[in-house]
């Protein structure tokens, strides 16, 4: 019974109904993955140059925060000597990171949206993006930044504040 899906039995049958026709044939799904071969590439290209924005960013972030914990030690070392906690500290310094995480997301998630709709038109079968993919990439940005940020914090909040402030 499955001999009559067979190629050869189709060949056969179209060789004797049209022999001056030579015979061609495509898998649908083979078709279809060639369709859809440019989209993938392109998924690829675009999480390997995420992945690098990532990174980049995050080097950034630690630069940012050692900088900025290296102009405020002698304030750390005053909040210290004053009885100021190690998580009280991170918090303070993860503070003004965290707001500039945030800002950035609501100037970006509007523009990813755009542009997402925009991708989608062209396929046949379209679907909506929803909030909750932004949200999930806000969330995933504020735990990236807070363990970047964290790192530099905490190593600042546990140094003794003698030696920052020895040299006053």
């Amino acid at each position: 019974m499955f001999e009559l899906f067979e190629v050869p039995f189709i060949e056969n049958k179209f060789k004797s109904w049209q022999p001056q026709v030579p015979f061609d044939y495509h898998f649908l799904d083979e078709e279809y993955n060639n369709l859809y071969k440019s989209e993938m590439t392109y998924g690829k290209v675009l999480s390997i140059f995420s992945f690098i924005a990532i990174l980049l960013a995050c080097m950034g972030l630690f630069g940012l925060s050692a900088f900025m914990i290296r102009q405020r030690v002698k304030e750390i070392g005053v909040r210290k000597v004053l009885g100021a906690s190690v998580p009280g500290i991170t918090i303070l310094i993860s503070k003004d990171f965290l707001k500039l995480v945030i800002i950035a997301m609501l100037v970006a998630s509007p523009i990813a949206w755009w542009v997402m709709n925009r991708w989608l038109r062209d396929f046949a079968y379209r679907i909506s993006i929803s909030w909750h993919v932004f949200e999930m990439a806000g969330v995933i940005a504020i735990l990236i930044a807070l363990i970047t940020v964290s790192f530099q914090s905490i190593k600042a909040a546990m140094a003794n504040p003698v030696n920052s402030l020895r040299s006053e």
